[in-house]
C-alpha cells in the first residue's frame, strides 16, 4: 500500500474510531443502489477509496462484500494496493523468525517476586468454577450446549447438543458444514428436525436476498423511515 493510500485509510478509520462524533457511529443501512455500486467497484477499487465513496469503515465494506460473494480481481491482487492479500508476495518475511533461530527469552525463568510462587496454580489444578463433563447450559442465542471435555481451549470444551445428536446418527460433521434446525426452534432437539448444510448455504438462507421482491421493498422502505427518524432526531438535538 502506498504512503498516500495509508494516510487516506488512517483518516477514514479515525472517523469511525471510538470517541468520534455520534453521527459517524450511527449505523448505515445498505440500499439497493449501494449494493449495485459496490458490486461495480469492489473488484478493482482500493479500500481507502471505497471508504470515501460509501462513508463506512473497512470492516463494514469487507463484510458486505463477503455476504454478496464479491471478490477482488486478479489485477487488483497483483497490484501494490493488495498488500498482504497480494498473490506471490511474501510480506513480512524480513521480520519472521528464521529456521533454527532461538527467542531471546528461551530458558529464562520468570519470577514476579513476592508470594507469586506460593499462589500459582499447581499442574492439574482446576478453577473453582469448573463444572463436570456432561453439564449442559443454554447460550444467549438459545443454543443448548454440553461440556464434552476438561482439557483444551475453552471453546472446544463445549459442543451444541443438536450437533451431538446429529453426529451420533451420521458421524462427524464435515468441515465447512453446520447442523441447523428445520423449524428454527432451538428447543426442538430431535433428529428429524436437524439438517446438515454448508456454511455458504446457511448464509444464503439468512441474508436479505432470500426474501421475495415485495418483502424486500417493504424492508427498504422501513429502513428509509428509520433513517429519516434518526436524521430528524439529530437535527432536533442540534437546535
Amino acid at each position: 500500500m502506498t504512503p498516500l493510500a495509508e494516510q487516506a485509510l488512517a483518516r477514514a478509520r479515525k472517523i469511525f474510531s471510538p470517541g468520534a462524533d455520534d453521527r459517524a457511529l450511527t449505523r448505515k443501512f445498505w440500499t439497493a443502489a449501494d449494493e449495485h455500486r459496490l458490486a461495480e467497484l469492489y473488484a478493482d477499487t482500493p479500500m481507502p477509496e471505497l471508504i470515501s465513496v460509501f462513508g463506512r469503515p473497512d470492516y463494514a465494506i469487507y463484510g458486505k462484500a463477503a455476504s454478496m460473494g464479491l471478490k477482488r480481481s486478479a489485477a487488483y491482487l497483483a497490484s501494490e494496493h493488495a498488500c498482504r492479500m497480494r498473490r506471490d508476495s511474501n510480506v513480512g518475511e524480513a521480520s519472521r523468525f528464521k529456521k533454527g533461530q532461538k527467542p531471546w527469552n528461551k530458558g529464562i525463568s520468570f519470577d514476579c517476586g513476592g508470594r507469586s510462587v506460593e499462589t500459582r496454580f499447581a499442574p492439574g489444578t482446576m478453577p473453582h468454577n469448573n463444572v463436570p463433563v456432561g453439564t449442559e447450559r443454554v447460550t444467549d442465542d438459545g443454543i443448548r450446549q454440553r461440556k464434552v471435555r476438561d482439557d483444551g481451549p475453552a471453546h472446544r470444551r463445549w459442543k451444541s447438543v443438536h450437533s451431538l445428536i446429529w453426529e451420533e446418527a451420521h458421524g462427524e460433521i464435515p468441515p465447512g458444514h453446520i447442523v441447523v434446525f428445520h423449524d428454527r426452534n432451538t428447543e426442538h432437539l430431535v433428529l428429524e428436525n436437524l439438517e446438515l448444510v454448508s456454511r455458504a448455504e446457511n448464509m444464503r438462507r439468512n441474508t436479505f436476498h432470500r426474501y421475495p421482491p415485495e418483502l424486500k421493498d417493504t424492508i427498504r422502505q422501513l429502513n428509509k423511515l428509520k433513517r429519516a427518524i434518526s436524521e430528524a432526531s439529530d437535527e432536533k438535538q442540534d437546535d
